[in-house]
């Protein structure tokens, strides 16, 4: 049985499941592996304008690392490992259309780190975060040291980081490590809807909002403006600009000539 599965929507959308529920999607090679390909089949296809990463247990988003999985390894197959997950914490951070976590119940370890590499969280009532992993004798590795403190801030991500301690939606939402809260179990279906809202835009202008966010916020403010200079070129003489403008002016909706 696979252990991610990808869905299409009609809407222009795709949904990336993790699907492990008996262990509460505890990423295991095999899971890490199936996560890397269904990025990568996702972000071949010109159809998809936006990307939601969910999952099919009922407990939790994704718990981290199976551990389980590891206490069998050899510190030769835990290289090995290390290999794969970050390729597949690389697959998710490199999609490049807009990509929204939908998170409920525990997203701790690796599993917060998934969703740390979407560009919006939605996080229901339900929602436990963390990073635990000093408490095992390991670091956050699926870019949580590097994830974390641009989305919160550098003092408060070391105190998640080196108490390892969870964060209920409350203090999850205060400090912006949630974008979006909603009920208990609507997680999905706020994503879903958020999701559509995106796809309704342009392709071309989508995916070059998301090139000049990623690619500028890890450079200086003179690089990222020419960063975002090249993005704008990049869609002001496309056939989505034509469109848009059009669409705009003749007071309907635009029909996008990509995909």
């Amino acid at each position: 049985m696979a252990s991610v599965t990808v869905e299409q929507h009609e809407e222009h959308w795709a949904e990336i499941r993790l699907e492990r529920p008996e262990a509460h999607n505890a990423i295991s090679t095999a899971l890490a592996e199936e996560l890397a390909a269904a990025c990568a089949s996702v972000a071949a296809d010109p159809t998809v304008r936006a990307v939601v990463v969910g999952s099919s247990s009922t407990r939790a988003f994704c718990v981290g690392a199976d551990l389980k999985e590891r206490s069998t390894f050899t510190d030769a197959q835990l290289l090995d490992q290390r290999l794969v997950f970050r390729h597949a914490f690389a697959a998710v951070r490199e999609l490049p259309v807009p990509t929204i976590a939908a998170v409920h119940g525990w997203a701790l370890g690796g599993g917060l780190e998934i969703a740390l590499s979407c560009d919006v969280v939605v996080a229901d009532e339900t929602a436990v975060l963390g990073l635990p992993e000093v408490r095992v004798g390991l670091v956050p590795a699926g870019g949580g040291t590097q994830l974390l403190p641009w989305r919160i801030g550098p003092a408060a991500a070391a105190d998640l980081i080196y108490t390892g301690r969870q964060v209920r939606i409350d203090e999850a939402h205060a400090l912006g490590l949630v974008d979006r809260r909603v009920p208990a179990g609507a997680d999905r279906s706020a994503a879903a809807a958020l999701a559509a809202q995106i796809a309704a835009n342009s392709p071309v202008g989508l995916r070059n909002a998301k090139h000049a966010l990623r690619a500028g916020g890890e450079v200086g403010l003179a690089a990222g403006l020419d960063i975002e200079d090249a993005a704008w070129r990049a869609s002001a003489f496309s056939a989505d600009r034509r469109e848009g403008i059009a669409a705009f002016i003749e007071k309907r909706a635009p029909v996008w000539p990509e995909g």
